[in-house]
């Protein structure tokens, strides 16, 4: 069984038996395009290229007989927006869930437009990432496009076109658009009519254990599979990620940071948050994920990385060691809490739970007494910190106390990163084995799609876990204090934020009209 992951930076293909042991695998990355602060777009062509390529290579390097393979199942990204105009070509570049261009709508439906209910029956925060906000967004500013747009489909949309010839979402994706009707699993009238589009500018809706077969002949040829091959339309990376790391019962809450970071549990029929703080999206008609995505993660301490820690780099080099590695190392010589130094990690606005694009990062608290480890440890304590806030959020809306963190992502790599979140958290963190969860995740999906297993529970037999973690109570004592001062503010800017935002744009526009 295939697995593939359409992700924001590379499309991943693991190849599986049915035991959940990996046979091959391929990674392919492509661009992000910003060219400015509030753009973020790729190649819808550059990622179906890498998406064959990946098949392609699976299969190549297996060497397994094409009849052997039982299913392709997929995991994409959420949130984008590509408009495909009457000879289904593309009219615009992938708009990815980092693009802020429709921050100024967003604002408009949050205020203006009754964007609360439609949040509370879309499940979908009212923020720049969803495309609701982008399609009304180009509805509205961008009359070019607008008139010419025959569709407005997500990159998995239009991967599944390329193969099939089809205009299909699965209700996973469709609940990250801020426009399907969580009960009913039908198109939102409202939230269609504040996008200013109807129903048939938007794909088929399907269930995500719906099986597509009968792929372009030539593409099939292409990647080494047969035409019959059966496509399982699948989910999102984020709920899929939760059946990959076994955090599917009541309960069981996963953290995940990786370039940004998650956090999710699964619960049996959706629900919305009366404050708005989280997103719920689909996962099967009877399975739905609630949590909120952070856009602050390892871009974080990547950021540290390349502006302040040249000399780390070169030491890094010099000892054949990965430089996040010596960074952490200075870090953990600094007592938690960085002798009271916070950092809000807002460097990219941010969704969950202030879901505000024009929120910024900065360090608070900084003394004569601070040097460099100590400012390395508050943005790692920093990341935690937010996604601790989401933490609180979630809780307020399970009806079940949390009997299990399981935590993955890049920063599972780093010791000192998962011991602070055990003490940040205040609970035991349980590593699950280094998996590629999203592409485990739609495999098992397309188990259950096939009738092959009744239940995700198969999944406990095939995930063990690395490491575990638990806090340290002084630590712990230590993090409460602090956490209710970062917190307070991070509430407290938010006018500050909105003028430092505005500030930012009127200079780049400067700067843009100076280069022209």
């Amino acid at each position: 069984m295939l697995g593939v992951d359409i992700g924001t930076t590379s499309t991943k293909a693991v190849l599986y038996r049915e035991t959940g042991e990996i046979v091959a695998q391929e990674n392919n990355g492509y661009e992000l395009s910003t060219p400015d602060v509030s753009t973020a777009e790729q190649s819808p062509e550059e990622i179906f290229l890498a998406v064959r390529l990946s098949i392609k290579n699976v299969m190549n390097h297996s060497g397994i007989d094409p009849d052997n393979l039982s299913f392709i199942s997929f995991s994409s990204a959420m949130h984008s927006v590509i408009a495909m105009d009457e000879k289904n070509q593309p009219l615009t570049r992938c708009i990815t869930w980092a693009d802020n261009r429709s921050a100024h709508w967003a604002k408009k439906i949050k205020s203006d437009l009754n964007g609360h209910d439609v949040y509370l029956r879309t499940g979908t925060p009212i923020h720049p990432m969803s495309p609701l906000s982008k399609i009304t967004w180009i509805q509205h500013d961008k009359p070019e496009i607008a008139q010419k747009a025959k569709k407005y489909i997500g990159i998995k949309e239009y991967v599944f076109y390329q193969l099939f010839g089809d205009y299909v979402v699965d209700h996973s994706i469709a609940s990250a658009t801020g426009m399907m009707n969580l009960k009913s699993l039908e198109w939102d009238k409202e939230a269609l009519e504040i996008a200013g589009i109807s129903a048939d500018k938007l794909s088929r809706l399907a269930s995500t254990t719906e099986i597509l077969t009968g792929c372009d002949p030539d593409l099939a040829r292409e990647m080494g599979i047969k035409t019959d091959t059966r496509f399982v339309i699948g989910a999102s990376d984020g709920v899929l990620s939760n059946i990959g790391v076994n955090a599917i019962k009541e309960g069981e809450v996963a953290v995940t940071i990786g370039t940004s970071g998650a956090i999710r549990t699964v619960i049996p029929e959706p629900r919305t948050d009366a404050k708005g703080r989280i997103f719920c999206y689909a996962l099967t008609e009877d399975h739905w994920v609630i949590g909120g995505p952070v856009n602050n993660g390892g871009m974080v301490l990547r950021w540290i990385r390349d502006e302040f820690a040249a000399s780390e780099v070169e030491t890094a080099k010099r000892l054949g060691v990965d430089p996040y590695e010596v960074l952490t190392r200075i870090a953990s010589r600094v007592e938690p809490g960085a002798n009271g130094l916070l950092f809000h990690p807002f460097l990219a606005g941010e969704r969950a739970p202030l879901w505000n694009a024009n929120v910024r990062g900065s360090f608070i608290g900084l003394t004569l007494n601070h040097k460099k480890e100590h400012m390395v440890r508050a943005a790692l304590e920093g990341v935690i910190f937010n996604l601790y806030s989401v933490f609180l959020a979630l809780v307020e809306v399970m009806d079940t106390d949390v009997t299990a963190i399981k935590a993955t992502g890049g920063f599972a790599r780093s010791e000192l990163w998962r011991q602070m979140m055990a003490d940040i958290f205040d609970q035991d963190v349980i590593i699950p084995k280094s998996h590629e969860s999203s592409c485990l995740g739609a495999c098992l999906l397309g188990l259950y799609a096939e009738g092959k297993i009744d239940s995700f529970d198969v999944a406990e037999d095939l995930i063990g876990f690395t490491n575990k973690h638990e806090p340290d109570n002084s630590h712990a004592e230590s993090y409460r204090e602090l956490m209710a001062i970062f917190i307070r503010i991070s509430r407290s800017l938010e006018y500050e934020y909105e003028q430092i935002a505005k500030y930012q744009e009127k200079r780049s526009a400067s700067v843009l009209r100076n280069a022209d």
